[in-house]
Protein backbone atom coordinates (compact mmCIF):
# COMPACT_ATOMS: atom_id res chain seq x y z
CA UNK A 1 0.00 0.00 0.00
CA UNK A 2 2.81 2.39 0.44
CA UNK A 3 4.42 1.66 -2.13
CA UNK A 4 1.12 2.63 -4.14
CA UNK A 5 0.70 5.71 -2.18
CA UNK A 6 4.51 6.66 -3.07
CA UNK A 7 4.29 6.07 -6.25
CA UNK A 8 0.92 8.42 -6.45
CA UNK A 9 3.21 11.32 -4.48
CA UNK A 10 5.74 11.32 -7.06
CA UNK A 11 3.06 11.29 -10.13
CA UNK A 12 1.53 14.40 -8.21
CA UNK A 13 4.67 16.51 -7.74
CA UNK A 14 5.50 15.65 -11.65
CA UNK A 15 1.82 16.87 -12.56
CA UNK A 16 1.49 20.04 -9.95
CA UNK A 17 4.57 21.28 -12.07
CA UNK A 18 2.86 21.12 -15.22
CA UNK A 19 1.80 24.38 -17.29
CA UNK A 20 -1.83 23.11 -17.48
CA UNK A 21 -3.77 24.86 -14.51
CA UNK A 22 -6.26 22.09 -14.47
CA UNK A 23 -3.64 19.40 -14.34
CA UNK A 24 -1.79 21.62 -11.64
CA UNK A 25 -5.79 21.74 -9.41
CA UNK A 26 -6.19 17.97 -9.35
CA UNK A 27 -2.67 16.60 -8.68
CA UNK A 28 -2.57 19.17 -5.57
CA UNK A 29 -6.56 17.85 -4.48
CA UNK A 30 -4.76 14.52 -4.21
CA UNK A 31 -2.11 15.41 -2.22
CA UNK A 32 -4.54 17.81 -0.33
CA UNK A 33 -6.57 14.89 0.29
CA UNK A 34 -3.75 11.95 0.97
CA UNK A 35 -2.16 14.24 3.41
CA UNK A 36 -5.25 15.80 5.39
CA UNK A 37 -5.83 12.60 7.89
CA UNK A 38 -2.96 10.30 7.32
CA UNK A 39 0.23 11.10 9.31
CA UNK A 40 2.27 8.60 7.73
CA UNK A 41 1.42 10.01 4.20
CA UNK A 42 2.67 13.42 5.50
CA UNK A 43 5.63 11.72 6.07
CA UNK A 44 6.17 10.07 2.79
CA UNK A 45 4.95 13.31 1.03
CA UNK A 46 7.75 15.24 3.36
CA UNK A 47 10.49 12.42 2.23
CA UNK A 48 10.23 12.73 -1.18
CA UNK A 49 12.86 14.76 -2.80
CA UNK A 50 11.75 18.20 -4.05
CA UNK A 51 8.31 17.91 -2.66
CA UNK A 52 8.59 20.89 0.03
CA UNK A 53 10.38 23.38 -2.34
CA UNK A 54 7.72 22.55 -4.98
CA UNK A 55 5.00 23.03 -2.78
CA UNK A 56 6.47 26.23 -1.24
CA UNK A 57 6.79 27.45 -5.20
CA UNK A 58 3.38 26.66 -5.97
CA UNK A 59 2.02 28.70 -3.13
CA UNK A 60 3.24 31.61 -4.63
CA UNK A 61 1.46 31.43 -7.68
CA UNK A 62 -0.54 34.10 -9.54
CA UNK A 63 -3.89 31.41 -9.26
CA UNK A 64 -5.42 31.86 -5.87
CA UNK A 65 -6.60 28.30 -6.26
CA UNK A 66 -3.37 26.85 -6.54
CA UNK A 67 -1.80 29.09 -3.84
CA UNK A 68 -4.71 27.88 -1.55
CA UNK A 69 -4.09 24.18 -2.61
CA UNK A 70 -0.37 24.35 -2.20
CA UNK A 71 -0.40 26.09 1.24
CA UNK A 72 -3.44 23.52 2.83
CA UNK A 73 -0.59 20.77 1.80
CA UNK A 74 1.91 22.66 3.61
CA UNK A 75 -0.62 23.16 6.70
CA UNK A 76 -1.18 19.24 6.55
CA UNK A 77 2.88 18.56 6.53
CA UNK A 78 3.02 20.45 9.94
CA UNK A 79 1.04 19.25 11.86
CA UNK A 80 3.30 15.95 12.13
CA UNK A 81 5.04 17.28 15.36
CA UNK A 82 8.45 15.61 13.93
CA UNK A 83 8.06 17.65 10.52
CA UNK A 84 7.58 21.08 11.98
CA UNK A 85 10.66 22.38 12.75
CA UNK A 86 12.11 20.91 9.09
CA UNK A 87 9.20 23.05 8.09
CA UNK A 88 10.38 26.28 9.66
CA UNK A 89 13.29 27.06 7.31
CA UNK A 90 14.00 30.70 7.21
CA UNK A 91 12.82 31.03 3.71
CA UNK A 92 9.37 29.86 4.52
CA UNK A 93 8.92 31.98 7.45
CA UNK A 94 10.37 35.31 5.53
CA UNK A 95 7.76 34.42 3.05
CA UNK A 96 4.62 33.73 5.07
CA UNK A 97 5.50 36.93 7.09
CA UNK A 98 5.03 38.56 3.76
CA UNK A 99 1.89 37.20 2.66
CA UNK A 100 0.31 37.57 6.56
CA UNK A 101 0.96 41.56 5.77
CA UNK A 102 -0.04 41.34 1.95
CA UNK A 103 -2.84 38.61 1.63
CA UNK A 104 -4.46 38.41 -1.42
CA UNK A 105 -7.51 36.75 -0.38
CA UNK A 106 -8.63 36.12 2.82
CA UNK A 107 -8.61 32.63 2.74
CA UNK A 108 -4.84 32.47 1.94
CA UNK A 109 -4.52 35.28 4.85
CA UNK A 110 -6.23 32.27 7.11
CA UNK A 111 -4.59 29.71 6.03
CA UNK A 112 -1.27 31.70 6.27
CA UNK A 113 -1.32 32.16 9.88
CA UNK A 114 -3.11 28.76 10.47
CA UNK A 115 1.07 27.56 8.99
CA UNK A 116 2.45 30.19 11.36
CA UNK A 117 0.34 29.00 14.38
CA UNK A 118 1.20 25.50 13.73
CA UNK A 119 5.16 25.48 13.37
CA UNK A 120 4.84 28.18 16.04
CA UNK A 121 3.75 25.39 18.54
CA UNK A 122 7.21 24.06 18.74
CA UNK A 123 9.16 25.17 21.19
CA UNK A 124 12.20 24.83 19.61
CA UNK A 125 10.69 26.87 16.68
CA UNK A 126 9.70 29.94 18.91
CA UNK A 127 12.91 31.85 19.04
CA UNK A 128 13.25 31.54 15.20
CA UNK A 129 10.13 33.27 14.68
CA UNK A 130 11.41 35.71 16.92
CA UNK A 131 14.86 36.73 14.79
CA UNK A 132 12.68 36.31 11.46
CA UNK A 133 10.56 39.72 12.67
CA UNK A 134 7.59 37.66 12.90
CA UNK A 135 6.26 38.75 15.95
CA UNK A 136 6.17 42.69 14.41
CA UNK A 137 4.41 41.44 11.60
CA UNK A 138 1.84 39.48 13.75
CA UNK A 139 1.51 42.81 15.67
CA UNK A 140 1.09 44.86 12.83
CA UNK A 141 -1.64 42.49 10.88
CA UNK A 142 -3.48 42.59 14.46
CA UNK A 143 -3.91 46.18 14.84
CA UNK A 144 -5.51 46.47 11.29
CA UNK A 145 -9.53 46.61 11.72
CA UNK A 146 -11.99 43.83 10.87
CA UNK A 147 -8.48 41.41 9.46
CA UNK A 148 -10.49 38.41 8.81
CA UNK A 149 -7.46 36.53 9.60
CA UNK A 150 -7.59 38.39 13.58
CA UNK A 151 -8.25 34.93 15.06
CA UNK A 152 -5.53 32.86 13.63
CA UNK A 153 -2.88 36.14 14.30
CA UNK A 154 -4.05 36.15 17.96
CA UNK A 155 -3.62 32.16 18.21
CA UNK A 156 0.18 32.79 16.59
CA UNK A 157 1.17 35.30 18.85
CA UNK A 158 -0.32 33.54 22.11
CA UNK A 159 1.98 30.72 20.85
CA UNK A 160 4.99 32.63 20.48
CA UNK A 161 4.71 35.02 23.29
CA UNK A 162 5.34 31.62 25.59
CA UNK A 163 9.68 32.28 25.09
CA UNK A 164 10.55 35.46 26.89
CA UNK A 165 12.77 36.43 24.09
CA UNK A 166 9.80 37.12 22.22
CA UNK A 167 7.83 38.97 24.92
CA UNK A 168 10.25 41.52 24.96
CA UNK A 169 10.02 41.79 21.24
CA UNK A 170 6.52 42.03 21.23
CA UNK A 171 6.35 44.81 23.82
CA UNK A 172 8.85 46.57 21.98
CA UNK A 173 6.66 46.14 19.23
CA UNK A 174 3.44 48.02 20.90
CA UNK A 175 1.86 44.74 21.28
CA UNK A 176 0.56 46.23 24.18
CA UNK A 177 -1.92 48.96 23.42
CA UNK A 178 -2.94 46.87 20.14
CA UNK A 179 -4.25 43.62 22.39
CA UNK A 180 -5.94 46.32 24.95
CA UNK A 181 -7.37 47.63 22.07
CA UNK A 182 -8.80 44.78 20.72
CA UNK A 183 -9.78 43.29 24.31
CA UNK A 184 -12.04 46.55 24.29
CA UNK A 185 -13.66 45.81 20.83
CA UNK A 186 -17.05 44.15 20.84
CA UNK A 187 -16.16 43.01 17.40
CA UNK A 188 -15.68 39.32 18.37
CA UNK A 189 -15.78 37.70 22.07
CA UNK A 190 -13.18 35.34 21.39
CA UNK A 191 -10.67 37.75 19.90
CA UNK A 192 -11.02 39.96 23.27
CA UNK A 193 -10.66 36.64 25.07
CA UNK A 194 -7.27 35.72 23.20
CA UNK A 195 -5.68 39.12 23.61
CA UNK A 196 -6.32 39.03 27.47
CA UNK A 197 -4.34 35.87 27.16
CA UNK A 198 -1.64 37.14 25.61
CA UNK A 199 -1.17 40.46 27.56
CA UNK A 200 -1.56 38.10 30.94
CA UNK A 201 1.63 35.75 29.44
CA UNK A 202 3.75 39.91 28.65
CA UNK A 203 2.81 40.49 32.17
CA UNK A 204 4.58 37.82 33.43
CA UNK A 205 7.73 39.69 32.64
CA UNK A 206 8.65 43.45 33.79
CA UNK A 207 8.77 44.99 30.27
CA UNK A 208 5.10 43.50 29.55
CA UNK A 209 3.88 44.60 33.27
CA UNK A 210 5.34 48.04 33.20
CA UNK A 211 3.80 48.31 29.42
CA UNK A 212 0.23 47.50 30.99
CA UNK A 213 1.13 49.79 34.55
CA UNK A 214 2.07 53.02 31.82
CA UNK A 215 -1.18 51.64 29.83
CA UNK A 216 -3.57 54.93 30.06
CA UNK A 217 -6.93 54.08 32.11
CA UNK A 218 -5.53 50.41 32.17
CA UNK A 219 -8.27 49.83 35.74
CA UNK A 220 -11.12 50.81 34.40
CA UNK A 221 -10.44 49.26 31.23
CA UNK A 222 -10.26 45.93 32.25
CA UNK A 223 -13.10 46.74 34.45
CA UNK A 224 -15.23 47.17 30.84
CA UNK A 225 -14.11 44.08 30.11
CA UNK A 226 -15.11 42.44 33.43
CA UNK A 227 -18.84 44.24 32.74
CA UNK A 228 -19.23 42.27 29.54
CA UNK A 229 -20.80 38.79 28.46
CA UNK A 230 -17.35 36.59 27.85
CA UNK A 231 -16.32 34.69 30.65
CA UNK A 232 -12.78 34.14 29.20
CA UNK A 233 -12.47 37.51 28.85
CA UNK A 234 -13.50 37.92 32.60
CA UNK A 235 -11.29 35.60 33.55
CA UNK A 236 -8.14 37.01 31.05
CA UNK A 237 -9.12 41.14 32.93
CA UNK A 238 -9.46 39.49 35.99
CA UNK A 239 -5.73 38.06 36.12
CA UNK A 240 -4.16 41.37 34.32
CA UNK A 241 -5.88 43.21 37.43
CA UNK A 242 -4.28 40.73 40.08
CA UNK A 243 -1.36 41.47 38.38
CA UNK A 244 -1.11 44.92 38.04
CA UNK A 245 -2.81 45.74 41.93
CA UNK A 246 0.29 43.67 43.33
CA UNK A 247 3.04 45.38 40.83
CA UNK A 248 1.13 48.76 41.59
CA UNK A 249 -0.58 50.50 44.16
CA UNK A 250 -1.33 53.38 42.09
CA UNK A 251 -3.55 50.48 40.38
CA UNK A 252 -4.91 49.57 43.33
CA UNK A 253 -6.07 53.46 44.06
CA UNK A 254 -7.34 53.59 40.62
CA UNK A 255 -9.68 50.82 41.52
CA UNK A 256 -10.90 52.49 44.53
CA UNK A 257 -11.96 55.25 42.84
CA UNK A 258 -14.57 53.53 40.39
CA UNK A 259 -17.79 53.13 41.95
CA UNK A 260 -18.48 50.09 40.11
CA UNK A 261 -15.50 48.32 40.90
CA UNK A 262 -16.96 46.47 43.97
CA UNK A 263 -20.50 45.50 42.51
CA UNK A 264 -19.00 44.01 39.09
CA UNK A 265 -16.56 41.90 41.29
CA UNK A 266 -19.84 40.99 43.91
CA UNK A 267 -21.49 40.07 40.54
CA UNK A 268 -18.87 37.10 38.95
CA UNK A 269 -18.30 36.01 42.57
CA UNK A 270 -21.78 34.64 42.29
CA UNK A 271 -22.69 34.26 38.34
CA UNK A 272 -18.84 33.68 37.00
CA UNK A 273 -17.13 30.70 36.33
CA UNK A 274 -14.97 28.50 38.40
CA UNK A 275 -11.71 30.72 37.33
CA UNK A 276 -13.40 34.27 37.37
CA UNK A 277 -15.18 33.52 41.15
CA UNK A 278 -11.71 32.38 42.25
CA UNK A 279 -9.92 35.40 40.79
CA UNK A 280 -12.95 37.76 41.65
CA UNK A 281 -12.60 36.59 45.34
CA UNK A 282 -8.44 37.37 45.46
CA UNK A 283 -9.26 41.09 43.72
CA UNK A 284 -12.07 41.98 46.42
CA UNK A 285 -9.69 41.25 49.33
CA UNK A 286 -7.24 42.92 47.81
CA UNK A 287 -9.39 46.10 47.54
CA UNK A 288 -11.05 45.62 51.03
CA UNK A 289 -7.65 45.41 52.54
CA UNK A 290 -6.27 48.41 50.49
CA UNK A 291 -9.99 50.53 51.38
CA UNK A 292 -9.05 49.36 54.88
CA UNK A 293 -5.29 50.51 54.95
CA UNK A 294 -6.62 54.06 53.21
CA UNK A 295 -9.58 54.40 56.01
CA UNK A 296 -6.15 54.23 58.39
CA UNK A 297 -4.49 56.09 56.92
CA UNK A 298 -7.02 58.89 57.47
CA UNK A 299 -7.68 58.86 53.60
CA UNK A 300 -11.59 59.11 53.56
CA UNK A 301 -11.86 59.63 49.80
CA UNK A 302 -11.01 55.69 49.47
CA UNK A 303 -14.15 54.75 51.45
CA UNK A 304 -15.54 52.96 48.62
CA UNK A 305 -16.66 50.25 50.33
Amino acid sequence: MSIQIRETILECLAEAQSDRNEKQQKSLRTLATITKVNPQNRDLVAQTNGAIPTLLQLSKSSFPNIHILALSILFNLSLNPNLKRSLADMEIIFYLNSVILSPSTAEISKLSASLLCSLAMLDKNKAKFGVAGTIQVLVKAISRPKNPAAHHLLSTLAELVQFHGNCTVAVQSGAVPVLVQVAESTEGEDLSGTSLTILGLLARFDEGLTALRKTDEIVRKMLEVLKGRSMLSKEGAAEILLQLFDDSEGCLREALRLPEFSSVLADISVRGSGKAREKAGLLMKKIMKASLNSATDGDSGFLQW
